[in-house]
């Protein structure tokens, strides 16, 4: 549910809503009832027909009242929203969307701490100033290393621990005439998965507290220990362990390509797990970034479902479909199976959603479930670690840029401007 793109909607998008906007069920609302909209988006596996079936299950908790969904026409719903905002067309309900982008202007409705408390193992996990807009529903690690056994074992290799293990094994699996990672770089967001594990490792893993000392002003993107971090990016490009032309492959395909066999690692966020194909569950092993000193560090982000705007129809009513659908077990075994997404209900075990999940879903759920040293995964928190503004963006057009760019310490500079820019 964290997944995004940094693809820009186009302003004509608007011109979308009336024909991406569907009653999400065939009957409804009584007579007068109320209509709430909602805002959902489409995945391989939130499918149309999901969004059908979970939002007829929650509609039985508020008789009288219909939801009208707003479908996004990327899984970029935060353009979207901001786009609907700004035309004075803002959904009632809204999923999956980054809160703090909103909260400042008072746009959303925080939900009762008693009920957060009562049904979520890390109730705060999200939240925004001490307030949770978003039910803490399930986490994601990001990214973690998916590997391939089989060209392991053609290779000699072991998964490691260390970064300079990481790269011995890369160099080997090169040798071997393995390519060494798979990257979706054309999308920014999968481009910059090495950069994501490096600096949530090295720079947050070592002090978690980082992002909210660059609000206060007293780190930077451009300090040594940030760009030491970066660096280990441009040393992936420089010794050619990505497949050629990994600025050109786009997400989709980068799934296609490491499921097929074409590289042996693929650093990804956790909801790769999902799209598995079950004939290789028993090939595909995972391991945590590595660290300098092999210690484990997981980057870590809290998702959530539903949040409800202040200016809802009906926000006693909206608060009560968002949180029956919050705790509807057949949506977090969709998450489950689908997306990869570790279920963080209080009191359920993975049997009681009744999900049947790989080995390597189990093996990275055990980072979640664990005592370590968990860290928000930059750019893509969306509790008080969340970046400014159109932040993550940046962060991710960095990591493409230095697939071309020397100048580590120039690229991090600018995330420092753009950071100055967004908090003015």
């Amino acid at each position: 549910m964290l997944r995004r793109s940094a693809a820009v909607i186009a302003a004509a998008g608007l011109a979308l809503l009336a024909a991406c906007s569907n009653s999400a069920s065939d009957g409804g609302s009584a007579s007068g009832g109320k209509t709430l909209t909602y805002l959902t988006f489409n995945s391989p596996s939130l499918t149309p027909a999901f969004w059908k079936a979970s939002i007829a299950r929650a509609e039985k908790a508020v008789p009288g009242t219909s939801i009208k969904q707003v479908v996004a026409p990327s899984t970029d719903r935060d353009s979207y929203a901001k786009q609907l905002q700004a035309s004075g067309q803002f959904p009632d309900l809204l999923q999956s969307i980054t809160p703090s982008q909103y909260t400042a202007a008072g746009l959303l409705q925080p939900y009762d701490q008693a009920w957060i408390d009562q049904n979520f193992l890390l109730p705060q996990g999200n939240a925004i100033k001490g307030k949770v807009y978003i039910p803490p529903t399930n986490s994601q690690i990001i990214p973690l290393v998916f590997y391939n056994k089989k060209l392991f074992t053609q290779a000699g290799v072991q998964p490691p621990t260390t970064w300079q293990q990481f790269l011995d094994v890369s160099a080997k699996l090169k040798s071997a005439g393995v390519t060494p990672i798979e990257l979706g770089g054309n999308d920014p967001f999968a481009a910059a998965m090495p950069l994501t594990g490096a600096i949530s490792a090295d720079v947050l893993g070592k002090n978690p507290q980082w992002i909210q000392q660059r609000y206060a002003g007293t780190v930077k993107f451009s300090d040594a220990d940030v760009v030491t971090a970066a660096s280990k990016m441009r040393t992936l490009v420089e010794k050619d362990y990505f497949e050629q032309g990994a600025l050109n492959v786009s997400y989709a395909d980068s799934i296609k390509n490491f499921n097929a066999g074409k590289a042996a690692m693929y650093p990804m966020g956790s909801w790769y797990l999902g799209s598995i194909p079950k004939d290789q569950w028993s090939n595909i092993g995972v391991f945590p970034w590595p660290t300098d000193d092999g210690s484990v560090v997981v980057p870590f982000a809290v998702g959530g479902s539903m949040a409800i705007s202040t200016k809802a129809k009906d926000v006693a009513v909206a608060t009560t479909f968002a949180k029956t659908w919050s705790l509807d077990p057949d949506n977090l075994k969709a998450l489950i199976e689908g997306d990869g997404a570790y279920p963080m209900l209080k009191g359920k075990t993975l049997a009681d959603y009744g999900v049947t999940v790989s080995p390597a879903f189990s093996a990275s759920y055990a980072y979640v479930t664990k005592t370590n040293t968990k860290v928000s995964a930059i750019g893509w928190a969306t509790n008080d670690d969340a970046l400014p503004g159109s932040l993550n963006n940046d962060f991710y057009a960095a990591a493409q840029a230095l697939f071309n760019s020397k100048d580590v310490k120039g690229e991090m500079s600018k995330l420092d401007q753009s950071w100055d820019t967004a908090t003015k």
